[in-house]
């Protein structure tokens, strides 16, 4: 057969044409914002204003006892926020490899600052606990940075290692090392309720990396047996959770607090008694500016306030799911996995102790609580996963783009 017979040959039926080359792609362009980061900012600036005003109107009785102005908590938070801006911005304009190469640096100066709250002279002891240090007219609380510091060496570590997630010697053991590394100062602070936040997150961490499940479920059980061992045995743990348990057991001491966090929540009804016209807050309500301010929104805003006030945690609970499926690398879905954790069971240890679902463990609601420490690492958490969420992985750019 000669060669011009087969140039003249037709195709064969059925036989494709050419190909399309793919479309490229590239990483979303700085300028180019998704909604997911639009809206995940929105809810952040709404939690955090709203955090503002309720902080007014919860330490205003308190403020004027204290210092005589009603308008002294606020001032401060009102100062930690401008701080805490300031760090989300930094960490969401700052390129996201250089926390991944200062994260044994941050772990080993969070550790010495977590030791150096427990020797007598530096830190500060407030009710029986010692987690502060002072610097000036500022205290910090080296166990919430703890919370962020840990989450991102964790992530450094399942990223480098993610060919090796079936061997538990060389990263699922570490890992839990790195917990029980931080997690023992803070717990001898003590500070129970903080170290079960770092545990939840980091173990949901090694969930999302592929963990072994059964070594999973060991270390929870082991933490669980741990954790009631010791509410059990310490005499104030003891009591807080026996007056979880039945509050009216002993009303007017234990379960106290309690049943003022109550009362006030069912004074709300559906609308609330108005803005700034809480009657729990006029010292009925112990800690109601800090960890019970969610009893003095339930009050002054009713069960309305109080709902939308969830819908909006669940906003972020759900935007910060949908920026680490989006992530454009393992290790930013890691750092969105562990962040998201973190506000979310936070804001569901709280809420649920505040309407007495849980029992009381002192952890703070995320943004809205009145402390600066606490604030302004949320607020650098929430500029990570801003960054995170502006950059999503690989897509089709349109095009008039190319």
């Amino acid at each position: 057969m000669s060669s011009a017979t087969l140039q003249q040959r037709p195709p064969r039926s059925g036989r494709r044409g050419p190909v399309e080359p793919p479309p490229r792609h590239r990483l979303a362009p700085p300028g180019d914002p998704t909604p997911t980061f639009w809206l995940l900012l929105a809810v952040v600036v709404v939690l955090n204003l709203f955090g503002l005003v309720m902080v007014l109107s919860a330490s205003s009785v308190v403020a004027l006892g204290e210092t005589g102005s009603t308008w002294s908590y606020f001032g401060r938070q009102s100062l930690w926020s401008g701080i805490g801006a300031a760090a989300l911005v930094l960490f969401l304009y700052v390129d996201r490899r250089l926390w991944r190469k200062t994260a044994v640096l941050g772990l080993v100066s969070c550790l010495a600052l977590l030791v150096a709250v427990l020797v007598p002279g530096i830190g500060v002891t407030v009710n029986g606990a010692s987690r502060w240090l002072e610097t000036g007219p500022f205290q910090i609380q080296p166990s919430e940075l703890a919370k962020l510091v840990a989450l991102l060496f964790v992530a450094d570590l399942l990223a480098r290692r993610a060919g090796e997630m079936a061997s538990p010697r060389r990263t699922f053991w570490p890992v839990v090392g790195v917990l029980v590394l931080v997690g023992a100062p803070i717990l001898a602070q003590p500070n129970l309720g903080t170290v079960i936040v770092l545990a939840v997150i980091v173990l949901t961490m090694l969930f999302v990396a592929g963990a072994r499940v059964d070594l999973i479920a060991l270390v929870t059980a082991a933490a669980a047996g741990i954790a009631s061992y010791l509410v059990l045995t310490t005499p104030f743990r003891r009591a807080r959770f026996f007056a979880f348990l039945n509050p009216w057991a002993d009303p007017s001491n234990t379960g106290y607090q309690n049943l003022q966090a109550l009362v006030a929540l069912g004074d709300g009804g559906l609308l609330g008694v108005g803005l700034g016209a809480s009657r729990a807050k006029w010292e009925y309500l112990p800690e109601a500016q800090t960890d019970f301010i969610f009893a003095v929104i339930g009050e002054e805003l009713g069960l309305v306030g109080g709902v939308l006030l969830v819908v909006l945690f669940a906003a972020l609970c759900g935007l910060g799911v949908g920026a680490a499926r989006a992530s454009g690398d393992r290790y930013s879905m890691l750092v969105a996995v562990g962040i998201t954790t973190w506000l979310t069971v936070q804001t569901f240890l709280n809420l649920g102790m505040v309407t007495g679902l849980l029992p009381v463990t002192g952890v703070p609601l995320p943004f809205i609580s009145f402390g600066g420490s606490s604030l302004l690492v949320t607020m650098a958490a929430a500029g990570l996963l801003l960054n995170i969420a502006r950059h999503p992985r690989s897509r089709p750019v349109p095009a008039g783009r190319r």
